[in-house]
């Protein structure tokens, strides 16, 4: 192992190529050393206009090179667990792309497969909770800034009604809920800490393409706390995320595509001030190259555990069940 990190890319996709990719080039603890895709031509070109030294033809390839210490796996959601499985079996360590999974069995079948390899690491790219907002919500949470917090309220919405678009394909995992609904569950579990205990949920199917176009759901929690979301892939785009609590909330102006570029800020509103919260531009895909890597270099932990990607998928399931019995679903 190199004293950073050496990255091989599964694949040309555009999360990637468009901001993945060159976020991990400014990382202090990584290097991307190599690009693949099935098309030699399409990866030699991404790797020129990246200035990534090695292309290669297919993942097989890739994951065959022994320069590369670590993947990063932003394939088709139906590809994830297959082709993190490969390359930990080639001996890298995997940064997927959310969601880790098809569904909550997927899931559970990587974290069994991925125990095999104890001196790997496997992590799903949430990359918001790198963020310094996000760090500073959950600081002002645990200061008590907002009394005790009792909802959170997000939404999330973009506009694509491209049959050819993977994301509008719903056999490899297409689907507002999917995409985009992920994080609105993801932000109440890392807020509370903890996974919902039942979830009612409601979903729009697009008539001609089957995915769902507009997703809502309420999760219940202990001690009468709750979230509620809506997501979709054919509103205006627009995204926001509400903490609450009895002495005050918390406003996440971009909770999820902060931009590399522009600063950004949180509001604080209580029952004495309503204070801006403003933030330097970072990028947070750099932030989380970087977490990913010094938890590789340092041999410790990974920031969010198979286990948290195990329950963001269960909350999934359990809104498509609900949506289709019309009940309740509780979370065991």
């Amino acid at each position: 192992m190199s004293e950073i990190i050496r990255w091989g890319i599964l694949s040309t996709a555009k999360i990637g190529v468009q901001k993945v990719i060159p976020a991990m080039q400014k990382s202090k603890l990584g290097k991307v050393t190599a690009i693949c895709s099935r098309s030699l031509e399409n990866a030699q070109k991404t790797a020129a206009d990246l200035g990534i030294e090695k292309a290669y033809s297919s993942y097989e390839e890739l994951l065959a090179d022994p320069e590369i210490d670590a993947v990063y796996n932003p394939l088709p959601n139906h590809m994830h667990v297959e082709w993190t499985l490969k390359a930990l079996q080639a001996g890298k360590h995997v940064l997927c792309e959310k969601p880790i999974g098809l569904n909550k069995a997927e899931a559970l079948y990587l974290q069994t497969e991925a125990s095999k390899f104890p001196d790997l690491k496997v992590m799903e790219a949430f990359m918001y909770r790198f963020h310094p907002q996000w760090q500073k919500v959950i600081e002002l949470i645990h200061s008590g800034a907002i009394g005790s917090v009792k909802t959170v309220q997000s939404f999330f919405s973009y506009y694509n009604v491209d049959p050819a678009n993977i994301r509008n394909n719903p056999e490899i995992g297409g689907g507002a809920l999917m995409d985009i609904g992920c994080y609105c569950i993801s932000f109440p579990r890392f807020v509370f800490g903890e996974e919902p205990l039942a979830v009612s949920g409601s979903m729009d199917l697009d008539p001609a393409m089957g995915t769902d176009r507009l997703t809502s759901g309420i999760l219940q929690f202990s001690a009468g706390k709750s979230a509620t979301f809506t997501c979709s892939t054919q509103l205006i785009p627009h995204q926001r995320a509400h903490i609450f609590g009895d002495q005050g909330q918390i406003v996440v102006e971009i909770p999820v595509n902060a931009p590399p570029t522009e600063a950004t800020k949180i509001t604080l509103i209580t029952r004495e001030k309503t204070e801006e919260i403003l933030f330097e531009a970072v990028d947070q895909y750099t932030l989380q190259a970087d977490a990913f890597a010094c938890s590789v270099l340092d041999k410790k932990p990974v920031p969010t555990p198979l286990s948290d990607a195990i329950g963001n998928m269960a909350v999934i399931d359990a809104i498509k069940q609900s949506s289709e019995t019309g009940k309740w679903v509780e979370l065991k």
